[in-house]
């Protein structure tokens, strides 16, 4: 199959306002056009500017991101450091380290993202008053205010 024929999901499902800063972003989604169900691949571009998410960290998936072309910029509460092609990141399950990419440079920057659908995921944003819940179908997020209100 040719990755460059599955159809791009542009944008992100964030409430508004934390969806301004990711919506130029443009996933394929390799893992779903394969009939994969325990683990998902994607392949991402970021155009100049724009970030992979929101500041994030998983409590049950692990996450991995290979760089492809481009330069992109990796921040966690470490601080930030730029990958490019050939490199790679990870983030174990429960690891409370926030961490997204952010496109610095002026050209779009190709990666692939890999990471499981475990149910009963939380997904923490350490920046903002959000969390999202995986539920059981492993895909469905629901975005939450830390108090638990729905937004």
């Amino acid at each position: 199959m040719n990755p460059m024929n599955v159809p791009v999901r542009r944008g992100t499902n964030y409430p508004a306002p934390f969806d301004a800063d990711v919506e130029a972003r443009e996933k394929r989604k390799l893992g779903d056009a394969l009939g994969l169900s325990n683990f998902g691949v994607n392949l991402v571009t970021l155009s100049p500017g724009c970030w992979s998410s929101q500041r994030h960290w998983h409590s049950k998936q692990d996450e991995f991101t290979y760089i492809i072309s481009g330069t992109l910029t990796l921040i966690t509460d470490e601080g930030e450091q730029e990958l490019g092609p050939g490199r790679i990141a990870g983030f174990p399950a429960g690891a409370e380290n926030g961490h997204h990419l952010i496109n610095k440079s002026d050209t779009d920057a190709v990666y692939l993202e890999v990471g499981d659908r475990t149910p009963g995921d939380i997904c923490e944003y350490p920046d903002i008053d959000m969390r999202t819940r995986i539920v059981e179908d492993g895909r469905s997020d629901r975005f939450v205010h830390k108090d638990g209100t729905p937004y």
